[in-house]
């Protein structure tokens, strides 16, 4: 069961790090779209609303399709009181019960309040409202849900990271460079 745990944390693990790094590309995508935009709009007085929404999207994108990434480094914004203060063990059992009282069902939520926005979008293959905007913006509205998944998946990753240390395979304690919920990698 344990070598099961360890292939689903590092299956997920790998999952979210190429899912980053590939993300990451679009912010260069966003930096370019945006000056070209600029360019073309204040340099020779053309406008694409398609090219202005490109830029919106992408950033979009990044921010929700690579925030399991983001888990995965400790990259998001947390509040340490007490957790840097405790004990390995005491850690592991707080990322734990944090991530199954906190994360998931919150994502569950977002899942489940999003569905009727997204289902709907889907149901009309909503465009963009401007017009010569993006087509497709059920697509963009479907990141939601990505969101929920990868965010989901890495906050299981680190039940079972945090349970493998528990039972044993230090490799897998909170005080390594492994993802926490509650801790940064600058921080604790």
């Amino acid at each position: 069961m344990l070598n099961g745990l360890a292939a689903f944390v590092a299956a997920v693990d790998a999952a979210n790090e190429w899912i980053g790094r590939v993300v990451a590309w679009l912010t260069l995508g966003c930096v370019l779209t945006c000056f070209l935009v600029v360019v073309l709009r204040y340099g020779f007085s053309i406008g694409f609303p398609w090219m202005q929404e490109l830029y919106v999207w992408q950033h979009a994108v990044v921010f929700m399709v690579g925030a399991g990434f983001t888990l995965l480094h400790g990259g998001h914004v947390n509040v340490d009181i007490a957790y840097a203060r405790f004990s390995p063990r005491t850690k592991a059992w707080v990322d734990i019960l944090g991530t199954l009282l906190f994360l998931l069902p919150w994502m569950a939520v977002l899942a489940w309040t999003s569905s009727q926005f997204v289902l709907a979008s889907w149901s009309i293959l909503e465009p963009s409202s401007q017009a010569n905007g993006m087509p497709g913006l059920y697509v963009l509205k479907s990141t939601i849900w990505v969101f929920c998944a990868v965010i989901s998946l890495q906050g299981l990753a680190l039940i079972a990271r945090r349970t493998l240390f528990l039972n044993g395979r230090d490799e897998h304690s909170p005080t390594t460079a492994s993802a926490s919920i509650y801790q940064s990698e600058i921080g604790a």
